[in-house]
């Protein structure tokens, strides 16, 4: 079995280098932004002409032709710049298949990333217990900080530029054993906001809320960079100093994210999740001037709240640190599961006596309410679904939610 995983180091370049960084960094954005528009809004003149669509291939050829006549394009590695037009062409391949929104323009500051795909001109070694070193075309070697091993052989490297900082993400792939069916329990896992993570067996996990802990300094930080002029060098720190808070706050709740998907991956052998939208619960309520929406402010602070909590990215580190131990990630629908009774079964909304609190109308039976939610999602795994339409006409209220309409 082909495993790839990548390893993300924070590069310490020089002056020469951080200057080359930056200009096949502002290469790479400005093929990209080329050949979006060309694609938005030559694409009819061209195919009248050539009888042909743009395409990857084609763009390709132009991006030679280019080359030859800037002489700033031409000092930038040739795979970066392809790779840009690959990306470009896997994001309108993803519009069109309803995946992604349409494709946009590249930003200075936000989008300063390439890659180098060709593994034969990429080298990464060990020279200190904590320190190595990385070997990039047109780069040479590049220092870098925090070096753990490699997990197989190189495949490509993702330079990108964060908050003022230089990272190299170096994916390897390497053919491991597949791994033998784990003989650990199951466990179900109710996901919300007041509760990050509550456990069939009964254990809670508070939530990080570290973008809730950061909002007052970034809301001084972003109002210090609406005071500055545009263009001007304090605008310029103002804006990093937000950058850097955000780098801060993605960093630790990356960092709470990986140590509670290991410890449950460890020692669970099935993982039972709701097959949450999250995209739709965190849409906007703002409607329409013909349909207005309403509790806009409601609705947005409990999106704020969700987004926080990062349930997507965790969930992908769960999946893959259960495949390595030869675990399983088994999705269910969600509907309801906060309103049944984990023991008779029955389906009631005036049984969630409160955020916290499930109180059985049926049997008298109480308990934790996001304990018995999980309860009711580790049931749904192996079982078939109750129906339960007939039993309540009201809309489920998930936990973490305050049942606003959007």
């Amino acid at each position: 079995m082909l495993q790839r995983k990548a390893n993300t180091y924070r590069l310490y370049p020089d002056t020469s280098q951080r200057e080359t960084l930056a200009r096949i960094a502002g290469a790479c954005r400005m093929v990209y932004n080329l050949a979006l528009e060309q694609r938005r809004d030559w694409w009819q003149r061209h195919k009248i002409t050539t009888g042909k669509s743009i395409s990857f291939a084609g763009q390709c050829r132009e991006l030679t032709t280019l080359r030859q006549e800037a002489d700033w394009l031409r000092e930038a590695p040739i795979h970066p710049l392809q790779q840009a037009l690959r990306d470009l062409d896997k994001a309108y391949q993803s519009f069109f298949s309803g995946r992604g929104g349409y494709p946009s323009p590249r930003r200075k500051g936000r989008n300063d990333s390439f890659r180098f795909p060709d593994p034969a001109s990429l080298r990464a070694e060990r020279t200190g217990k904590r320190t190595g070193r990385i070997k990039l075309p047109k780069l040479g070697w590049i220092t870098f900080r925090g070096w753990y091993s490699l997990p197989g052989k190189i495949r490509n490297v993702t330079v990108s530029r964060r908050a003022g900082q230089w990272f190299a993400s170096v994916q390897c792939e390497k053919d491991c054993v597949e791994p033998t069916p784990s003989a650990l329990p199951a466990v179900g896992i109710d996901m919300g906001i007041s509760v990050f993570a509550a456990l069939s067996s009964g254990a809670n996990i508070a939530p990080g809320n570290y973008g809730k802990k950061a909002r007052c300094a970034l809301r001084k930080a972003q109002r210090a960079v609406s005071r500055k002029k545009k263009g001007s060098n304090n605008r310029r720190k103002a804006v990093q100093r937000v950058q850097k808070l955000h780098r801060k706050i993605a960093n630790a709740r990356k960092d709470f994210l990986h140590k509670v998907s290991t410890a449950i991956a460890k020692n669970h052998g099935i993982v039972v999740v709701e097959d949450l939208r999250i995209q739709n619960m965190s849409a906007s309520a703002k409607g329409t001037a013909e349909e207005p929406g309403r509790n806009i402010r409601q609705k947005s602070g409990l999106n704020r709240s969700i987004l926080d909590q990062a349930w997507g990215l965790f969930l992908t580190l769960l999946h893959y640190k259960l495949a390595e131990r030869g675990a399983k990630l088994v999705r269910v629908p969600p509907a309801y599961t906060s309103q049944t009774c984990s023991v008779c079964g029955y389906v009631d909304g005036k049984s969630r006596a409160s955020q916290a609190r499930f109180a059985c109308v049926a049997c008298g039976y109480i308990d934790n309410a996001d304990t018995n939610a999980a309860r009711n999602i580790l049931r749904r795994a192996d079982s078939p679904l109750k129906p339960v339409e007939g039993y309540c006409t009201k809309q489920p209220v998930e936990a973490g939610s305050t049942g606003i309409a959007a």
